[in-house]
Protein backbone atom coordinates (compact mmCIF):
# COMPACT_ATOMS: atom_id res chain seq x y z
CA UNK A 1 0.00 0.00 0.00
CA UNK A 2 1.27 3.47 -0.90
CA UNK A 3 1.07 5.87 2.02
CA UNK A 4 0.91 9.63 1.55
CA UNK A 5 3.21 11.36 4.01
CA UNK A 6 4.51 14.80 4.90
CA UNK A 7 8.04 16.15 5.13
CA UNK A 8 8.62 15.09 8.75
CA UNK A 9 7.53 11.50 8.07
CA UNK A 10 9.68 11.48 4.93
CA UNK A 11 12.85 12.25 6.89
CA UNK A 12 11.91 9.75 9.59
CA UNK A 13 11.57 6.99 6.99
CA UNK A 14 14.85 7.87 5.29
CA UNK A 15 16.68 7.66 8.61
CA UNK A 16 15.08 4.34 9.66
CA UNK A 17 17.76 1.65 9.24
CA UNK A 18 15.14 -1.14 9.42
CA UNK A 19 13.66 0.06 6.10
CA UNK A 20 16.59 0.13 3.70
CA UNK A 21 14.62 1.07 0.60
CA UNK A 22 12.03 3.78 0.14
CA UNK A 23 10.23 4.28 -3.15
CA UNK A 24 8.82 7.78 -3.22
CA UNK A 25 6.33 9.14 -5.72
CA UNK A 26 6.57 12.93 -5.75
CA UNK A 27 3.26 14.23 -7.13
CA UNK A 28 0.65 17.00 -7.14
CA UNK A 29 -3.13 16.62 -7.04
CA UNK A 30 -3.59 18.70 -10.22
CA UNK A 31 -1.14 16.56 -12.27
CA UNK A 32 -2.81 14.25 -14.80
CA UNK A 33 0.15 11.88 -15.29
CA UNK A 34 0.46 11.67 -11.49
CA UNK A 35 -3.13 10.47 -11.26
CA UNK A 36 -2.42 7.88 -13.95
CA UNK A 37 0.70 6.67 -12.12
CA UNK A 38 -1.01 6.25 -8.74
CA UNK A 39 -2.69 2.88 -9.49
CA UNK A 40 0.51 1.57 -11.08
CA UNK A 41 2.46 2.39 -7.92
CA UNK A 42 -0.28 0.84 -5.81
CA UNK A 43 0.06 -2.43 -7.74
CA UNK A 44 3.86 -2.30 -7.45
CA UNK A 45 3.63 -1.71 -3.69
CA UNK A 46 1.68 -4.96 -3.38
CA UNK A 47 4.10 -6.84 -5.61
CA UNK A 48 7.14 -5.62 -3.66
CA UNK A 49 5.50 -5.78 -0.23
CA UNK A 50 8.20 -6.35 2.39
CA UNK A 51 11.04 -5.29 0.08
CA UNK A 52 10.42 -1.55 0.14
CA UNK A 53 8.34 1.14 1.73
CA UNK A 54 6.16 2.87 -0.88
CA UNK A 55 5.26 6.46 -0.12
CA UNK A 56 4.00 9.51 -1.95
CA UNK A 57 4.63 13.17 -1.22
CA UNK A 58 2.49 16.05 -2.45
CA UNK A 59 5.08 18.65 -3.49
CA UNK A 60 2.54 21.48 -3.22
CA UNK A 61 2.14 20.72 0.48
CA UNK A 62 5.84 19.97 1.00
CA UNK A 63 7.72 22.47 -1.18
CA UNK A 64 10.90 22.19 0.89
CA UNK A 65 11.35 18.61 -0.34
CA UNK A 66 10.87 19.72 -3.94
CA UNK A 67 13.60 22.31 -3.49
CA UNK A 68 15.95 19.95 -1.62
CA UNK A 69 15.73 17.27 -4.31
CA UNK A 70 15.59 19.68 -7.26
CA UNK A 71 12.19 18.48 -8.42
CA UNK A 72 11.23 20.54 -11.46
CA UNK A 73 8.81 18.07 -13.10
CA UNK A 74 6.39 15.42 -11.87
CA UNK A 75 5.52 12.63 -11.43
CA UNK A 76 8.93 11.64 -10.17
CA UNK A 77 9.56 8.25 -8.64
CA UNK A 78 12.74 8.15 -6.58
CA UNK A 79 14.36 5.13 -4.92
CA UNK A 80 16.30 5.74 -1.71
CA UNK A 81 18.56 3.09 -0.17
CA UNK A 82 20.08 3.75 3.21
CA UNK A 83 18.71 7.29 3.08
CA UNK A 84 20.50 8.10 -0.19
CA UNK A 85 18.91 8.63 -3.60
CA UNK A 86 20.03 5.82 -5.93
CA UNK A 87 17.76 6.20 -8.96
CA UNK A 88 14.78 8.11 -10.26
CA UNK A 89 12.28 7.98 -13.08
CA UNK A 90 10.50 11.03 -14.41
CA UNK A 91 7.03 10.86 -15.93
CA UNK A 92 4.33 8.26 -16.24
CA UNK A 93 5.34 4.58 -16.29
CA UNK A 94 3.06 1.73 -17.23
CA UNK A 95 3.18 -1.52 -15.24
CA UNK A 96 5.94 -3.06 -17.36
CA UNK A 97 8.14 0.05 -17.15
CA UNK A 98 7.57 0.37 -13.40
CA UNK A 99 8.35 -3.32 -12.94
CA UNK A 100 11.62 -2.97 -14.87
CA UNK A 101 12.61 0.18 -12.95
CA UNK A 102 11.83 -1.34 -9.55
CA UNK A 103 13.38 -4.74 -10.29
CA UNK A 104 16.62 -3.00 -11.23
CA UNK A 105 16.65 -1.07 -7.95
CA UNK A 106 15.13 -3.46 -5.43
CA UNK A 107 17.03 -6.66 -6.22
Amino acid sequence: MVKQIDQDEFYTLLNDESRPTVVCDFFATWCGPCKMLAPVMERMSKKYDGQAEFIKVDIDKNPELAVKYGIMSIPLVTVFVGGKEVDKSLGYMDDDEAEEFLAKNLN
